[in-house]
């Protein structure tokens, strides 16, 4: 494993000397060498635990603000294939040049960036300063270094209120949170980027509500602090860490009032994202994609569905709604299911009791 800490940003004026490549073909490689931004966080991970099954070649920049370094040791114990590991920030385009030149990169799949709708009305500037910033620092890396396959984690925050449902690729967007318009400002630059020369070959995945965790129980939703999410709070509560849940509003037009949304096991969302190299390799320009599962479940049911897989009756109350939630949110994925081959796999008890597991796993570690 080999890591390397970036000190400093740096700026485009360093590469005035650098000479300019011919041009390749982006047909699919024989071996992709696959660059992970924000590789060693929740998403990050288990498309990663994929990726060095399916490739040999994998490398992550990651400035590790909102995840562990334990996580690139626990990668290594279920992949037979290394992983190179760079300590850094997306945002200095030096190291992400030099790390794609060095390792030969030739895909990208970005994920790096501040990601709680709540943290982001409060701290926008750093939302856009990291989410929209950061990508313009990849982009400028990859164009010098001429690579331009690309797949973007995107958010189905970007469609804002539903208009109708479910919510497929053509439904408007209009993001009505900093987080969320963050990533539409950036699907908005991979659009223009795309459309400015037709090499570039980019997928923007748009998910609904990842939950669950690798079958290995050893990596899984560990934020550091409070989780900003509903299923690394349930584990935590079931694990005594935490009171009680709170469930925000319960007076809802839905079958208990509680809010609706389309969860999506955590291995499904990684396997889209294999799904997207391959599609990218024949298919140029800019492209959107849901990655969800087509169906709602509501709080209740989750909250069910978690207690049977731990056993455990889990204390909750019900508090008013918060500002700009909405009843019911899930994905049409005909898109998905026709152009990239995929469609999701896992139940909703399979992303409980993985979940479940993890948090075991935590509160009783393997050497």
């Amino acid at each position: 494993m080999t890591i390397q800490v970036s000190e400093n940003r740096s700026h485009l004026n360093e590469f005035e000397n650098i000479f300019s490549e011919s041009s390749t073909s982006n047909k699919r490689d024989s071996r992709m060498n696959v660059l992970i931004t924000g590789g060693t966080g929740y998403i990050g991970s288990h498309i990663c635990s994929v990726l060095m099954d399916e490739f040999k070649n994998t490398t992550i920049i990651d400035n590790l603000s909102n995840s562990k370094m334990k996580t690139i040791h626990n990668l290594k114990k279920i992949s037979k294939n290394p992983i190179n590991f760079i300590a850094g920030d997306v945002r200095d385009t030096n190291l992400v040049y030099k790390t794609i030149k060095e390792n030969k990169i030739n895909h990208v799949i970005h994920l790096a960036g501040l990601k709680s709708v709540s943290n982001s009305t409060e701290f926008p500037i750093e939302y856009y300063d990291n989410n929209v910033s950061g990508t313009i620092s990849l982009l400028q890396a990859m164009n010098l270094a001429n690579v331009k396959s690309l797949v973007f984690s995107s958010s189905a925050t970007v469609y804002g209120a539903p208009q109708y449902l479910p919510l497929d690729e053509a439904h408007p967007t209009a993001a009505i949170n900093p987080y969320g318009r963050s990533k539409l400002h950036i699907e908005e630059i991979l659009r223009d980027t795309a459309h400015s020369n037709p090499d570039w070959r980019i997928a923007c995945l748009r998910y609904f509500n990842p939950v669950g965790s690798h079958e290995s129980g050893i990596i899984g939703d560990e934020p550091n602090g409070t989780p900003q999410n509903l299923m690394p709070y349930l584990a935590q509560v079931a694990a005594g860490m935490r009171p009680e849940l709170n469930i925000y509003g319960n007076d809802y037009n839905t079958t208990d009032g509680t809010g609706v949304r389309d969860y999506i096991h955590i291995m499904d969302l990684a396997e889209g994202h294999i799904a997207a190299l391959d599609f990218l390799a024949a298919q140029a320009s800019f492209h959107t994609f849901n990655l969800g599962t087509g169906r709602g479940y509501s709080v209740l049911e989750l909250l069910n569905c978690f207690e049977i897989a731990c056993g455990k009756t889990i204390p909750h109350r019900f508090l008013a709604r918060r500002p700009g939630d909405v009843a019911e949110c899930y994905a049409a994925t005909e898109k998905a299911k026709t152009h990239l081959g995929w469609h999701p796999k896992r139940s909703l008890e399979e992303m409980c009791e993985s979940s479940w597991n993890f948090q075991k796993m935590l509160e009783n570690p393997r050497n």
